[in-house]
């Protein structure tokens, strides 16, 4: 029998793994159930392993399999809350029609930043119920460093035009005015964070008037062979 914070624990890597095929990260873990540090989620994880609900793949960092889930798997309450932000939309290219379409400016990098691109290299279909109201823009995606929420390299990801965003958020953030990278953005204070989705990558953080928000993440395309 399992208690209340390892079930939910438990359902919240299944959802997860689930919506974007990559186990959380321990910080995603650890603010997920407000715990006050990744020690708790360690040993959370080891008796879910002890009672063979949970599995550590080895050599893979964050790489985490769900043997099985609780008889009584309802959704847990903190799920919602943990899910806030970006979640992917996924559609092949394929299927998209020709009522609408957005330009691809470039390729933006999910690692380390590269420089900012605002010349347009084709154009995507985007139908109007997939990108809402508003400017929206189109960039394919180089690196890795977002896997965890989903976001792989030649992903096409579609961003509503702003300057403004909330704590959480993914993001094109522009860096000194040359560099424009994608990543979730935290607010610390009066900095800001550029947080990246895979323990690999650090979290940059900067003075507030060093980075300036280009677009807001609102979905993404994948190609499919």
């Amino acid at each position: 029998m399992l208690t209340a914070k390892q079930k939910e624990l438990l359902l919240y890597i299944h959802e997860r793994i689930k919506e974007t095929g990559v186990s959380p990260s321990f910080d995603e873990m650890k603010e997920a159930l407000d715990l006050a540090s990744k020690s708790g989620i360690h040993r959370l994880i080891t008796a879910l392993e002890e009672r063979g609900f949970l599995r550590r793949l080895p050599h893979r960092a964050r790489a985490l399999e769900v043997l099985k889930l609780p008889d009584s798997a309802a959704p847990a309450p903190m799920a919602a809350k943990a899910r806030t932000g970006f979640k992917p939309t996924l559609a092949s290219m394929g299927e998209h029609s020709a009522e609408g379409s957005l330009p691809i400016l470039g390729r933006i990098a999910a690692g380390v930043p590269i420089e900012a691109l605002q010349n347009e290299i084709g154009r995507v279909a985007a139908p109007p119920e997939l990108v809402g109201s508003g400017e929206h823009f189109a960039l394919e995606v180089k690196g890795d460093s977002m896997i965890g929420a989903g976001i792989l390299e030649g992903d096409v990801v579609i961003l509503k035009r702003t300057e403004s965003a909330d704590s959480g958020d993914i993001v094109v953030a522009l860096i000194d005015a040359e560099e424009a990278t994608l990543k979730r953005l935290r607010r610390r204070g009066n900095s800001v964070a550029l947080e990246a989705a895979n323990p690999a990558y650090e979290t940059r953080i900067f003075g507030p008037d060093r980075v300036r928000i280009q677009g807001k993440l609102v979905a993404m395309i994948r190609r499919y062979a």
